[in-house]
């Protein structure tokens, strides 16, 4: 990819210290990630509408909404999957630098395109939690709420990630939910109690 050049960076008037103060909360990236039908969007909507009502502002990122606009030039090449995940990393890091809660629910099924996304947070100094919505395929082919998976078993899609592309999934996320076991309720609890001991967010 080729880089920008006779580029400097602007810094603006207002500090993100400033920001958090004066608009009483604290940025960060919330990073689900899972197999296809796993229930990322779905968990993801949940916590987005469980923030706003407490006052916290935030974000929803969702994979194939993403796919309309920005990343519309994408496929899901293994190339492409990659660069999907660098475009959206730099967008939740904006997110949160404005003091917002990015939310955000991709297969994103690399390892290493993960580490870069918390690499990238991390070094702008923005908290990165990590949640796997951890599902047994099986289970997630049953759901198929989209009809992807029967497509991808006869052959109709190429490279499905759980099928014939693979999901390398997190060694160790901050939460690790089984959305199979779990209500949806109970997901989006469980990452509001471990946000709040973390003392990253708090309802106002």
């Amino acid at each position: 990819m080729t880089q920008s050049t006779n580029i400097t960076f602007h810094e603006g008037n207002v500090s993100r210290t400033e920001r958090s103060e004066l608009l009483g909360q604290t940025g960060l990236t919330i990073w689900l990630t899972g197999l296809s039908a796993s229930g990322k969007s779905t968990i993801a909507s949940a916590l987005e509408q469980h923030l706003l009502h407490l006052r916290v502002h935030s974000y929803r990122l969702d994979g194939d909404n993403i796919r309309f606009g920005l990343n519309s030039n994408l496929g899901f090449s293994p190339a492409d999957r990659t660069e999907n995940i660098r475009r959206i990393s730099e967008v939740a890091k904006l997110f949160a630098d404005s003091a917002s809660v990015a939310i955000t629910s991709f297969i994103s099924p690399y390892k290493e395109d993960r580490n870069s996304a918390r690499k990238l947070h991390e070094a702008a100094g923005l908290p990165f939690v990590e949640v796997f919505v951890d599902v047994p395929l099986e289970v997630a082919e049953q759901r198929d709420p989209k009809g992807l998976y029967k497509k991808a078993r006869a052959g109709e899609i190429k490279q499905f990630t759980g099928i014939d592309a693979p999901y390398e999934a997190p060694e160790k996320p901050e939460i690790h939910i089984r959305s199979d076991q779990e209500s949806v309720q109970a997901c989006v609890e469980k990452i509001y109690s471990y946000l709040e001991n973390k003392g990253y967010i708090s309802a106002r």
